[in-house]
């Protein structure tokens, strides 16, 4: 079997592990906080592709604002509720020229700079500042004419301030580790479909001795690509597919689960690349449920 057949054989079961996990979940509240780690929607076209040996600087602004707390039946819990949190993320990439299990080698970081603004019956609060630094520092890539798939383990790092006493934190205070497997197939006539899939092992947050539930989640998108402009949709599926934990104890139905689409754009131009997208939640359980729209710069040194 090739090396390109083994990385999609064991993609193939990467997806069926996780699909059998979610059969099991039962939806209820989701992390501590209600939310993840890793911004959901935020990757898009040709997720499973890694550029050239080379430099890249990848710039990611995103606004999200929700109006409602859903409960584990998707129904409003907290009259009152608003979440509006504007991020920019500045991302590294470097491609290195060496090879490793037949695959190309890269690296990134990612710094985030994040506002966070949460209103409740219980008041207002808000918090601005760098928030979970993230590292890589071996993807590994495998390209074939029409299909790339790259694979590897984000760390996200707890940098960010928090405070178990208030309600906006730009940090989490717990590392996580999400191993990623991203898959795009680009046809011949320029059809793109993509996929990234992640998994996320939480540890605990030593200030409240809470360990949020492992989470399986995936961005999509489905696009046509006429020469420098891409057309298409994509979204995100979000499933907690373990209970939350505090002081040792399993809370239960401390599940929780989400879906999102919306359409999106992209434009190439010399050494740079322009993506727009809009998305909406369509469900949501346990988590916050509202719109997100993104604006993401790609450049190549």
């Amino acid at each position: 079997m090739s090396k390109i057949g083994v990385v999609c054989k064991l993609f193939f079961g990467f997806i069926v592990f996780c699909l059998l996990q979610i059969c099991y979940v039962q939806p209820g509240l989701a992390t501590e906080g209600g939310g993840g780690a890793y911004p959901n929607g935020a990757e898009d076209f040709m997720a499973g592709a890694v550029p050239p040996p080379g430099t890249y600087l990848v710039n990611y602004f995103t606004y999200y604002s929700a109006d409602r707390l859903n409960d584990k039946s998707g129904d409003s819990s907290v009259p009152g509720f608003k979440l509006n949190v504007t991020g920019n993320v500045m991302r590294m990439i470097h491609v290195t020229n060496k090879t490793l299990l037949g695959a190309s080698w890269a690296m990134h970081a990612f710094v985030p700079i994040i506002n966070v603004d949460v209103t409740t019956p219980a008041g207002n609060n808000d918090k601005l500042g760098f928030g979970d630094i993230i590292i890589d520092p071996i993807i590994l890539a495998w390209h074939s004419k029409n299909l790339h798939v790259a694979a590897g383990v984000d760390v996200f790092i707890p940098t960010g301030a928090y405070n178990s006493t208030r309600m906006a934190n730009v940090g989490r205070n717990y590392w996580t580790f999400e191993p990623v497997v991203g898959v795009t197939y680009l046809s011949d006539n320029g059809i793109d479909l993509s996929l990234k899939l992640m998994y996320d092992i939480n540890t605990i947050n030593t200030a409240t001795d809470y360990t949020s539930g492992n989470e399986f989640h995936m961005d999509f998108s489905v696009g046509k690509k006429f020469d420098a402009l891409t057309v298409g949709a994509g979204g995100y599926l979000y499933q907690q597919v373990t209970n939350d934990k505090q002081h040792g104890a399993t809370i239960s139905n401390s599940k929780g689960s989400a879906v999102a689409i919306g359409p999106q754009l992209k434009y190439d131009y010399k050494n740079m690349s322009f993506t727009l997208k809009y998305i909406m939640d369509v469900d949501s359980s346990n988590r916050p449920e509202g719109n997100n729209f993104w604006f993401k710069t790609s450049y190549a040194f």
